[in-house]
């Protein structure tokens, strides 16, 4: 999917969905990052993809905070 794609999606769901999402990616950068000290990662682009996806979301949810681009607080 496109990044494009991936924010439109982004932009559909609810701010507690994205809060379960963000949490859920945090949780498996740290896990990613653990293991990347360990043993090594077969697939170590996926850590800037977290990263960025972690980023993504929380504009997203500053955004709707502020009342910015349109976005309004959907709960």
């Amino acid at each position: 999917m496109t990044i494009a794609g991936r924010v439109k999606d982004m932009r559909e769901k609810l701010d507690t969905e994205l809060v379960f999402e963000r949490n859920q990616f945090k949780k498996e950068l740290f896990d990613l990052r653990f293991k990347s000290s360990a043993e090594g990662l077969a697939n170590p682009s996926r850590i800037g993809q977290l990263r960025r996806d972690i980023s993504r979301i929380n504009t997203l949810l500053r955004e709707r905070q502020l009342n910015i681009r349109g976005a309004q607080s959907r709960a």
